[in-house]
């Protein structure tokens, strides 16, 4: 019989926690990466997945176990259309990630003397970069709920990582997919910011992808191949319960 999961409240913590790390993370690399590197685009792209990508493996192998490490609304809409938890809580989960990307993203900039709060004059649109949303959040998805749903949590934080690490790379969108991260991106005027305008069609390509890696997982592994698919450890089949211990 496995243990009640943690109180909501400390579980949402994680999450301001986890999201916050995230993206001091992604902004804080790249400042530094323009700083470091300030004529090679694709060298600052480099510097920025490898630590945006290593971050995000070591945070959710860290707070996993608390909160499930979902640090993205699309993962926690995915999670609840797949019976991993109550609208209830996914409201509370999304608010937690809003509040932690936008306070990651302003002690980025601070930590490298820049205004707490510079609005990103930095356009991404077009099709090509939608589709690269879609796919990147679908993947996203897939990845997560694909090593869950077959019983290898332990592989959650680095199979994501190193998606993301690929996905940067082969998407054109350079994979924000995560509504929280494409709106605290507007916050920095810097090598990872977004411009206000663009962000609405990031959210609706990002909801896309969401929408279709849940139909895969749905069909990849059916939660009725008990072989496969195995219910966690809290007894809610559909939920993410990342655990790394041996």
């Amino acid at each position: 019989m496995g243990s009640a999961p943690p109180a909501l409240a400390r579980r949402a913590l994680a999450e301001f926690v986890g999201t916050a790390l995230l993206l001091a993370a992604i902004v804080g690399s790249g400042i530094a990466a323009q700083r470091l590197s300030p004529h090679d685009i694709g060298l600052q792209l480099l510097e920025n997945a490898a630590a945006t990508a290593t971050a995000l493996a070591a945070i959710i192998a860290a707070l996993g176990p608390v909160s499930g490490a979902h640090l993205n609304p699309a993962v926690t809409l995915a999670d609840g259309l797949l019976g991993g938890m109550r609208w209830t809580e996914g409201v509370v989960y999304g608010a937690s990630q809003a509040a932690g990307a936008a306070a990651g993203t302003v002690v980025a900039n601070l930590m490298y003397a820049l205004p707490a709060v510079t609005i990103s004059a930095r356009p991404r649109s077009g099709p090509g970069l939608w589709i690269g949303e879609v796919v990147a959040t679908f993947g996203l998805v897939l990845v997560i709920f694909g090593t869950v749903r077959t019983g290898r949590q332990s592989a959650t934080p680095w199979a994501v990582g190193a998606f993301i690490a690929g996905a940067y790379w082969f998407t054109s969108s350079t994979s924000f997919a995560n509504p929280a991260v494409s709106i605290a991106r507007t916050l920095t005027d810097t090598f990872a910011g977004i411009a206000p305008a663009s962000v609405p069609r990031f959210i609706l390509a990002e909801a896309a992808g969401c929408l279709l890696g849940v139909a895969a997982v749905r069909t990849l592994y059916p939660l009725s191949d008990r072989g496969r698919a195995r219910p966690s450890p809290n007894g809610k089949e559909g939920r993410i319960d990342i655990n790394v211990a041996p």
